[in-house]
């Protein structure tokens, strides 16, 4: 907790007053980044802050405002739009920037002519990606998806022997990573059921999501460099809502012996702005003890601190909305502290441990977050029992899979006592038909 500041007090209020709705995901004390542009209009994507229902046009707001040289310096990569050389500078010239917006945005502060012209409204806005997402690797933390997930197919050895001991990982395909809102194309692909004498090449039949974070790495490790745990927390720049869309059908034929391939590379859907990791500071938390009989870390995936405040207090949700809904319906909701059985420093030490270089915007997904109960399942694949159990909605419809039309809505929040709620936004998709 060594990083709390003066941006995390909860008392602390915005001029721009939507920001200080209890409510609001994006207060003074959060100051997400994003990049965007007007609706309708052909500009070039530009970096923003949110804050309460506006964005500060961080372009414009570097020519109106008045800032130190020193600060201009830190501010030029974010006038420019690039988000991924902010990212790479270090992380005490990030905090000053925080520092610096934080008091522009705070209740009486002198930028406010200035800056007031700076805002735009969210609704009046396009979202793209935050930033050029290089490389995209997907873990397999959480502990109760994993297990739930391995009695659907071993139900007397759920995890395999390793789970426990490295975090599991694969390499995605950053290419087909889209921001909330864009739509997903039912995929087609290989499917062998037990009806099937041999594969048929059809849409898929059990299309799921799979609630996550993203976490953006910071600065760079050379190739052939370790990062230490001491380290990690200066290669971590922000987090985001992650869907990792996944054909459970496909999944099933393709997965051995090299593990997911088109089954979840057709599509995974992000949130738009990258919540700080200095904006998480108060919602750190000890790491949960491992169960008895359960291994410690390597000396290499463990520090004094990782074990006192390496969790995250994140509350998640799953929202659905099918198409003859008039709103959406909470599906589940989880715990990141108490679900994930790594955290995201030890992810991150262990992507490098081999010397592999992580670079500024490269994507790591925690894995599923799903709690401990079976309705706090991340996926309809746990919901359903393996499709086995339809769930009613309200209506009347039921589900043991995704539809055509389903819209699903990942929504999250950082929530501590003596601290200001802050939240992610939305990750927002709708499922098409195949082409």
């Amino acid at each position: 907790m060594s990083l709390l500041d003066f941006t995390h007090d909860p008392a602390a209020l915005s001029w721009v007053a939507s920001a200080n709705a209890p409510d609001c995901d994006f207060p003074l004390q959060n100051l997400p980044y994003g990049r965007f542009r007007r609706a309708g209009s052909d500009e070039d994507w530009r970096c923003g802050v949110a804050i309460g229902d506006q964005i500060l046009d961080l372009k414009r707001a570097f020519g109106a405002g008045r800032w130190s040289t020193a600060r201009e310096v830190d501010l030029q990569a974010l006038a420019e739009g690039d988000l991924n050389r902010f990212m790479a500078a270090p992380a005490e010239a990030r905090r000053a920037v925080r520092h610096t917006l934080y008091a522009a945005l705070k209740a009486g502060s002198p930028q406010q002519a200035a800056l007031a012209s700076c805002l735009v409204a969210q609704s009046e806005a396009e979202m793209s990606l935050p930033c050029r997402i290089g490389d995209y690797t997907d873990f397999y933390t959480g502990i109760h998806h994993a297990t739930t997930v391995g009695k659907l197919f071993r139900p007397d050895n759920p995890l395999l022997p390793n789970y426990k001991w490295v975090p599991i990982g694969y390499h995605g395909r950053s290419s087909s990573i889209v921001v909330s809102g864009v739509d997903v194309r039912r995929p087609m692909g290989q499917l062998k059921g037990p009806q099937h004498e041999v594969p048929v090449f059809a849409p898929s039949r059990r299309l799921d999501y799979e609630l996550e974070l993203g976490a953006f790495v910071s600065g760079a490790n050379e190739l052939g460099a370790r990062i230490e745990m001491a380290e990690a927390g200066s290669h971590l720049f922000g987090l985001c809502l992650l869907n990792d869309w996944s054909a459970r059908d496909v999944q099933g034929w393709e997965y051995q012996p090299l593990g997911p391939f088109l089954a979840k590379n057709f599509a995974s859907t992000i949130s738009p702005w990258i919540v700080t990791m200095d904006a998480l500071e108060p919602f750190r938390a000890a790491v949960p003890a491992r169960p008895e009989g359960d291994p410690q870390p390597l000396p290499h995936l463990d520090s004094a601190q990782n074990r006192a405040e390496g969790a995250y207090v994140i509350e998640l949700e799953v929202w659905l909305q099918t198409a003859a809904m008039k709103e959406p319906v909470r599906l589940m909701r989880s715990s990141f502290a108490e679900s994930a059985y790594w955290t995201l420093a030890q992810m991150l030490v262990h992507h490098a441990s081999n010397g592999c270089n992580l670079q500024p915007g490269d994507l790591l997904g925690t894995g599923t977050q799903s709690g401990a109960k079976p309705e706090e399942g991340g996926s309809l694949l746990e919901l359903s029992d393996g499709g086995k159990r339809a769930l009613t909605l309200p209506g009347g419809e039921t589900r043991t899979f995704l539809e055509d039309g389903d819209t699903v809505i990942l929504r999250a929040c950082a929530v501590a006592a003596n601290a200001r709620r802050i939240g992610f936004g939305e990750a927002r998709g709708t499922v098409l038909p195949a082409r």
